[in-house]
């Protein structure tokens, strides 16, 4: 459906923001979304949905979710393959944060389960990929994500026009990487925006 076009070229001329990274203005009033770098997953006339990439969940590792879930049991938690070990737990939005989202590169799809988004960025929010994930045949690049962010219709396109949001093409750097507290930061630059002189470092929370 996605055809080949590049989320990079025309996709801000269309107005629809999928396959986009929206970045929060360092002034954003709504203190769930401050310094927030979220990765559009669907945007049209309906509405909007996203995933926060840059905010870790706190104190939750994704082995121990596995347990939780009952996935794999505890037994099983010293076992799990290094790919597993690697998957962040991120706060993906104020929006049913008791689900979990997974964001993960094209090699993996379910039938009728994975949402291909844009220029290989996937998403899957069921058991499925987590019990592929724990067995080592999940895709090779997935974060995971508790809730996410969502838009009424025309929500997201005032809220841009209030200055409450810049956007850029998204990376998988900015997706998966690892290093999630400088995303923000990482992400204003590839805009050619300096943090630094938008706002003094000494003065955000």
């Amino acid at each position: 459906m996605k055809s080949s076009r590049k989320a990079s070229d025309d996709a801000p001329a269309r107005g629809y923001l999928d396959g986009q990274m929206l970045i929060a203005m360092p002034a954003m009033s709504d203190e769930r979304f401050a310094r927030s770098v979220i990765y559009v997953c669907a945007h049209s006339t309906e509405g909007a949905m996203g995933i926060v990439v840059n905010h870790p969940a706190q104190n939750i590792k994704f082995p121990d979710l596995l347990v939780q879930l009952d996935v794999i049991p505890a037994s099983e938690r010293i076992q799990l393959p290094v790919q597993a070990e690697d998957v962040k737990v991120l706060k993906g939005g104020p929006v049913e944060t008791g689900r979990g989202f997974v964001l993960h590169s094209a090699d993996f799809f379910i039938e009728n389960s994975t949402l291909p988004i844009d220029e290989g960025i996937c998403l899957t929010a069921t058991l499925d990929i987590l019990k592929a994930i724990a067995r080592g045949n999940g895709p090779a690049s997935a974060i995971l994500a508790l809730g996410y962010a969502g838009w009424a219709p025309g929500q997201l396109e005032q809220e841009i026009q209030q200055n409450g949001w810049l956007h850029c093409a998204a990376d998988r750097e900015l997706i998966f990487g690892g290093d999630i507290e400088h995303k923000y930061e990482r992400a204003l630059r590839k805009i050619g925006i300096d943090l630094g002189m938008l706002s003094s470092e000494a003065g955000h929370a």
